[in-house]
Order: C-alpha cells, then sequence, then structure tokens
C-alpha cells in the first residue's frame, strides 16, 4: 500500500489549505484513515481520524472547529480541510492507513504511512 500526500505548501496566518492522500489500494475503503502532523522537535500529533464509512473521529482541540476531514473511497482518498491556520500549525502533515475499519489517535494503530507533506504558516 502506498499513500501519496500533497497540497502544502506555504500560506499566510488566516489563510486556508486542502490536503490530499491518495492510496494506492481500493482495499483501504475498508480501513481508518488518520491525519497526523509533527513539528519539528515535537512528538508526532494526531490531528483526526476517519472510519471506513466516513465518521470523523473528535478533532484534536488545537485544530477543533477549523479542520475538516473528508473521504472518497470511489477515488480512494482522504484530504484534510484546513482553515484559519494559524503559526503553531507549522509542521510535515502525514496521512496513514488505519489496521482496523476504525481510526484511533494512537499512531501504533496505523499500519501504513504517507511520505509526509510540509505547511508553512507565516505570520
Amino acid at each position: 500500500v502506498q499513500l501519496q500526500a500533497y497540497g502544502g505548501g506555504l500560506v499566510q496566518v488566516g489563510g486556508s489549505l486542502r490536503l490530499s492522500c491518495a492510496v494506492s489500494r481500493r482495499t483501504a475503503s475498508n480501513n481508518g484513515l488518520g491525519w497526523f502532523r509533527q513539528a519539528p522537535g515535537k512528538e508526532r500529533e494526531f490531528i483526526v481520524g476517519v472510519s471506513w464509512r466516513g465518521v470523523p473521529t473528535d478533532y484534536a482541540g488545537s485544530v477543533k472547529g477549523r479542520f475538516t476531514i473528508s473521504r472518497d473511497n470511489g477515488k480512494n482518498t482522504v484530504y484534510l480541510q484546513m482553515d484559519s491556520l494559524k503559526p503553531e500549525d507549522t509542521a510535515v502533515y502525514y496521512c496513514a492507513v488505519s489496521r482496523s475499519p476504525m481510526a484511533a489517535s494512537r499512531t501504533e494503530s496505523y499500519q501504513y504511512w504517507g511520505q509526509g507533506t510540509q505547511v508553512t504558516v507565516s505570520s
């Protein structure tokens, strides 16, 4: 299984970005998907996940109300819409395929990881 995340870039404070993550195998439509991020010098942080049915988990408190996850099983793709971006959102963002139909917050719950896409929010 391969994951390709894209859509990152440089954006000003208050701006928006939409990340996409394409999964190579159709069977991933039976698995939960998640988004994580990792800032320099910090641990990888769970942002949000979505079950195989498209039901999202709780969002991390730091992004609640600003980020929205969705998935399109027909396109084997999961999205992360990021609005009202802040400098503290600067990080490498990763998508991952869960080991189960559900999505959890622990990194150990995920089997496959994308290579990451850099998001930089300038003030």
